[in-house]
């Protein structure tokens, strides 16, 4: 009982109810479709009875009962069912009420034109034939799928012990996907991850559309194999006659049936577990699903939805349990495990194809060119058969005779390329193959013009070979191949996306499933955006040579990076004075070699608008309400408004800023989080600078109005860089000086302040330090106390002296020596290094070399890392990251710091 109950339980479950991860078909369907294209019921032909395709199969293939069969092969015709129905179906094969089918008699099929796609090039030996039920005949294990059809249509069965349950995805993104990792493999890069693939296959695609709520649950499917996803039918709010509305379902859930769910409302409204309906109708048609549900004149649409989706199927979960035949074992596997097998299959088809054309192209060339001395030597074969007593003996006396090469040397040299092979001697004998092709020859065949075309035939046929050879020599020209019909299988079936995305229901987010990490968020000046993983960057001493950072376009440039966590939220500040707010981890993640992707295809901006400044903002909104935010231009206004008029940002964003006079060339700078008492210090290109209290800068209720003058600048010149300080922390301007000149950062101090040692060590601890970085690598960390505070709209005081050498002002913002700083060059160069070895020096002194740029290079944006990271020196100067540390004259540091000193006394 135990063996037999053991070897059931293997057949129903590798041979009936299981999918082939290869080509996503259990064996009904799989005989189906075979049966179907051995009996020529193909696309461009005549639709034949349903019951004979049924019945050869049933008696071919399958010896099953007619109505699995039937039911099977329905199916494969239901694009409700199907995301790329396998059959063409004519007459009635039932709906998604759900009515059954009409018997078989009464229905027509042939082959769809996607089943060709996975029955192309079956009869050229590329997959594994096996004997039928009673060995009568061979059928294919498995067809050459040209797509995952496994993804693309799902699958659904009961074996014994277990059962899978794989839902059907859009057939342009999964392919768009395969291509990705084809691509990957090209360029030698590391394989694609599941996340990574999620970016591209965000989830499943249901025929029935509907929407998906959160990608938690298809997260966990996707790299488990196992995970509930829910779905929620799509609907509108019509308004109806005497101040009456209604709710419109136009999309139900993927295998819910719509007359069951209708019986379901009306049960549920019946019951008073939904109240406030009226009536339920069911208006759908041809042009699709409409289930109208009338409310009653006091009903709140909202709240009838919200009960509609918790006692009815219109809200359900669809568990997916991806489960397949791989290897001829059950296996559980994720997204990215059925793509890799499909690749490798496609890999392995497209070998056996190319060698069956390879031997059947040289099979052909060697009968022409015994054809070739046929044509040649025509009077005396013809004096040869004529002679001859019988067919065998003509055959006999043409294997027997040597033929002279003579004019037919360049088609033996021709053939001889395509065999691999040098004849040894001048003359050529005939084989059996080439003289019963000769025999078998035609008359008219027998010309001078005959030789000239099989002479054109074997030049084609030796290009043929050549081409086949070097697809079978090289690997990366096979997956070019395999990657060249998956375009043209995404250019022909490739469909919109019919299910939407949606975030998830019952307050549950998808950041709920994500691990809080550290982020480095990266935009480029054509308005590329990405995260990546703090930990991929280590710590270089100043004056290193950096690492790549971004692939960029020639003309892009990285232009803002900021550190910050998965869960942060973050705003978006565009050109035009609105505001887009999103969640860190919804940005793309990738390497730090990547590119990222356009903000346009994350935020609904308009033509000629463009994200200028990100914010990231306090993860707990509790703290929200006692900041403000503050807003600075380039033209140097400022304005500060209350975080309140930021908390709620819809989609679609709202209005954040207005320019003077709507000024084109005026534009956002800077947005920055206000304490309490702090102070706000605009920093601008040519070296100037200016601290002013916050709260001189009145608190505006208008997010409309242009804000007050914050710096009076120069010709030419801008404000790039905003700021926020702490209290100045000092009495008056004669404290602040006696502070500064017994520093405890300077070189020589004098060993007693005039001050008391209670107020330096005060002083000392709410101390800050300006870090200036200018655009040609050089920078420098200043006192913010020698950043006297004055009142706003003044030309401000040198911040850097020296723009000639050093290039202009690029970032100048708060610092200490515990930081880490990170800068990016316009040549995607990127280098992260510790600020413990850079002196604090005056501020009006020419700075040190930060970042030793490349001729024609600039630094374009500079960014604070809180946390700093202790890498290994010997391992550093191993790896060539440490290079010998000069300032701008070539000396030493020691000497750098004594030229340090001096220009901070000079100032």
């Amino acid at each position: 009982m135990k063996t037999s109950y053991l070897d059931y339980a293997m057949s129903v479950i590798v041979s009936r109810a299981l999918p082939d991860v290869r080509d996503g078909l259990k064996p009904v369907h799989r005989r189906i479709l075979y049966a179907a294209q051995e009996g020529g019921f193909v696309p461009g032909r005549p639709y034949k009875k349903s019951a004979k395709i049924v019945g050869d199969v049933m008696g071919n293939y399958h010896p099953h009962g007619d109505s699995a069969i039937y039911d099977a092969l329905a199916r494969l015709t239901q694009d409700w069912s199907m995301s790329l129905p396998l059959i063409d179906g004519q007459g009635n094969f039932g709906s998604m009420d759900p009515d059954p089918p009409a018997s078989m008699r009464y229905t027509e099929a042939r082959l769809a034109k996607s089943a060709m796609a996975l029955l192309t090039d079956l009869e050229k030996d590329t997959v594994d034939f096996q004997p039928n039920y009673d060995a009568s005949r061979n059928e294919p294990q498995v067809l050459p799928a040209r797509y995952p059809n496994l993804l693309v249509n799902g699958a659904g069965g009961i074996a014994v012990g277990m059962a899978t349950n794989i839902p059907p995805h859009n057939l342009g993104e999964v392919v768009t996907a395969c291509l990705a990792m084809i691509d990957r493999k090209l360029s030698g890069g590391e394989e694609m991850t599941t996340d990574e693939l999620i970016q591209i296959v965000p989830g499943p695609d249901f025929p029935t559309g509907a929407m998906i709520l959160g990608q938690g649950s298809i997260r966990n499917a996707y790299n488990t194999g196992r995970g509930s996803i829910i779905m929620r039918s799509t609907h509108e709010v019509e308004e109806g006659r005497n101040d009456r509305r209604a709710i419109v379902l136009t999309s139900i859930p993927y295998q819910v049936g719509k007359s069951g769910l209708v019986e379901k409302i009306a049960e549920a409204a019946r019951d008073k577990r939904i109240e406030g309906v009226s009536d339920i109708r069911d208006e759908s048609n041809r042009e699709g699903v409409r289930v109208v549900i009338e409310l009653k004149r006091d009903a709140t649409p909202e709240v009838v939805l919200n009960q509609l989706w918790r006692h009815t199927p219109a809200q359900s979960s669809f568990p997916a349990n991806m489960l397949a035949i791989r290897g001829g074992r059950p296996e559980m596997l994720g997204l990215r495990d059925i793509l890799t097998a499909f690749i490798d299959f496609r890999e392995e088809v497209i070998t056996r194809r190319c060698k069956f054309d390879l031997n059947k192209a040289r099979d052909r060339a060697h009968i022409l060119l015994g054809l070739v001395v046929a044509v040649s030597n025509l009077d005396e074969v013809v004096r040869i058969i004529r002679g001859s007593s019988s067919p065998a003996a003509a055959r006999e006396a043409l294997l027997a005779r040597e033929w002279p090469i003579g004019e037919i040397a360049p088609y033996i040299r021709l053939v001889e390329a395509i065999e691999g092979e040098m004849a040894a001697s001048a003359t050529y004998q005939l084989s059996e193959l080439q003289v019963k092709a000769i025999l078998d020859l035609r008359l008219h065949r027998l010309t001078a013009l005959g030789r000239d075309e099989i002479g054109d035939e074997l030049k084609i046929l030796a290009s043929e070979i050549e081409e086949l050879l070097s697809i079978l020599a090289d690997r990366e020209k096979l997956y070019q191949v395999m990657r060249d019909e998956l375009v043209a299988v995404h250019a022909e079936f490739a469909a919109p996306r019919r299910t939407l995305m949606a975030p998830a229901a019952d307050g549950i987010d998808d950041e709920d499933l994500l691990e809080r990490e550290d982020m480095v968020v990266t935009v480029t000046m054509d308005g590329y955006i990405k995260r990546t993983a703090l930990d991929t960057f280590r710590a270089q001493r100043r004056g290193g040579k950096g690492r790549a950072g971004m692939a960029t376009k020639d003309e892009d440039v990285v232009t803002e990076l900021f550190v910050t966590s998965t869960h942060t939220p973050v705003l978006f500040f565009s050109n035009i004075g609105k505001v887009y707010r999103m969640k860190v981890w919804r940005l793309p993640e990738g390497g730090p070699a990547t590119r990222g992707r356009p903000m346009v295809n994350l935020l609904p901006l308009a033509a000629g608008e463009v994200i200028s400044t990100v914010l990231p903002l306090p993860e707990d909104e509790a703290e929200w309400g006692k900041l403000h935010v503050m807003f600075g231009t380039a033209k140097g206004n400022v304005r500060r408004n209350s975080m309140d008029a930021f908390t709620n940002v819809p989609s679609n964003g709202k209005i954040a800023m207005k320019f003077e006079g709507d000024d084109e060339d005026d534009r956002l700078i800077g947005v920055a989080l206000l304490d309490e008492g702090a102070d706000i210090l605009l920093a601008t290109r040519q070296g100037k600078a200016i601290r002013f209290a916050g709260s001189d800068v009145r608190e505006f209720q208008s997010r409309n109005s242009t804000g007050v003058r914050g710096m009076r600048l120069a010709d030419g010149d801008e404000v790039m860089s905003l700021s926020v300080l702490h209290k100045v922390g000092v009495k008056d301007q004669e404290e602040r000086d006696d502070y500064l000149r017994h520093a405890p950062w300077k070189a020589e101090k004098d060993s007693s302040p005039q001050m008391t040692t209670e107020r330096f060590d005060e002083l000392r601890e709410k101390e800050q330090f300006i870090l200036t970085v200018c655009a040609n690598g050089y920078g420098k960390l200043s006192s913010a106390y020698e950043y006297r505070r004055t009142g706003r709209g003044g030309q401000g005081i040198t911040n850097i002296d020296n723009i000639t050498r050093n290039g202009p002002v690029v970032a100048s913002f708060p610092a200490t020596q515990a930081h880490q700083l990170m800068l990016v060059t316009d040549q995607a160069k990127l280098i992260r290094m510790s600020l413990e070895s850079l002196r604090v020096i005056g501020r009006g002194s020419a700075g040190v070399r930060l970042f030793n740029v490349a001729d024609k290079e600039l630094v374009v944006s500079a960014a604070l890392i809180e946390e700093s990271e202790n890498d290994d020196d010997a391992q550093d100067e191993a790896e060539g990251n440490i290079p010998a540390e000069t300032n701008v004259n070539g000396t030493d540091s020691a000497s750098d710091a004594t030229d340090a000193k001096a220009a901070g006394d000079a100032e």
